[in-house]
């Protein structure tokens, strides 16, 4: 049976505000600086993936928009100290415009990444691809803290840091394969849920494609773990992403639900691979994911 005390348990938990943590300060014309607001110790990747791509925004004076992101984590960093976001300003062209990014903090660099922004044109369409199965609509599903069961709940210490950690709803169709992994149980490497802001992030369109990037992180590459009956509370497990990609198909708003399916397509050498797929309400495709991490566990 659901546990029936996990929702106000949960509720007193400071959720950090993806509108704060996307408001980005100017330093110049090519640097800005950016803040967790978390109550963790560790910035969460997708932090650095959309204050990232939002100052290789702010320094683009024309119509172009964001369609792909692709960056490397080098070094974790601290949620108590801001990050500093140097844009190089690698092409200016009528129909692209790309950007490079270094993030920084105490002088360490902690993500390099390459964005590109297109302006609107049309051409032909065309996607091979769409949600299976239909899936129920996200407000007929449980908050996941309502979900668990009494003992589920009893033993999930992982969740009250990773919902202080990100300030994302997320309601899965099927149960989270992490619960039945963590009960010793494979299966196949998929997983999706229903995910959106915590909160509304406005009009501007840089601003949904930002916080869809900061959005992108979460679950990735835990997807490639339950073939092999493992979770990433795995003791001895060594886990960090390493490179991500996002690509933009289409305008969206990522303070509204979308559904993320992801699939950990490899695992090998002490590394794995997701593919992530979002899509709206209709089953139209609007953008894409894909990250590789380390997953390390003891021999």
């Amino acid at each position: 049976m659901p546990h029936p005390l996990a929702t106000p348990a949960l509720a007193s938990l400071s959720r950090p505000p993806v509108s704060s943590i996307l408001e980005l300060a100017q330093l110049d014309s090519n640097s800005f600086r950016g803040e967790s607001h978390t109550g963790v110790r560790r910035v969460y990747g997708g932090q650095t993936l959309g204050q990232s791509l939002l100052a290789a925004g702010r320094t683009i004076e024309h119509e172009h928009h964001p369609h792909s992101l692709h960056a490397n984590f080098v070094h974790p960093g601290r949620s108590d100290l801001p990050v500093d976001y140097h844009v190089e300003r690698v092409r200016d062209g009528a129909s692209f415009t790309t950007r490079h990014v270094r993030a920084v903090q105490g002088g360490r660099t902690l993500l390099l990444a390459t964005a590109s922004f297109q302006r609107d044109e049309e051409g032909l369409r065309h996607q091979d691809i769409e949600p299976s199965p239909v899936p129920p609509l996200p407000e007929d599903l449980p908050h996941f803290q309502d979900s668990l069961t009494i003992s589920e709940a009893a033993e999930a210490n992982w969740l009250p840091p990773l919902m202080a950690g990100v300030g994302i709803e997320f309601r899965f169709p099927e149960e989270y394969p992490r619960l039945a992994c963590r009960r010793g149980e494979n299966g196949p490497p998929r997983q999706r849920a229903w995910i959106r802001t915590l909160e509304p992030l406005g009009d501007e369109r840089l601003i949904h494609a930002a916080g869809f990037a900061y959005c992108s992180d979460l679950f990735l590459l835990s997807a490639t773990l339950p073939p092999h009956a493992r979770h990433i509370d795995t003791p001895g497990l060594q886990l960090a992403s390493m490179n991500h990609a996002v690509w933009l198909h289409a305008p969206f708003r990522s303070d509204e639900w979308h559904l993320y399916e992801q699939h950990g397509y490899w695992m090998g050498g002490g590394r794995g691979i997701s593919t992530g797929r979002l899509f709206d309400r209709k089953g139209t495709l609007v953008a894409s994911t894909t990250q590789e991490g380390l997953l390390r566990f003891p021999l």
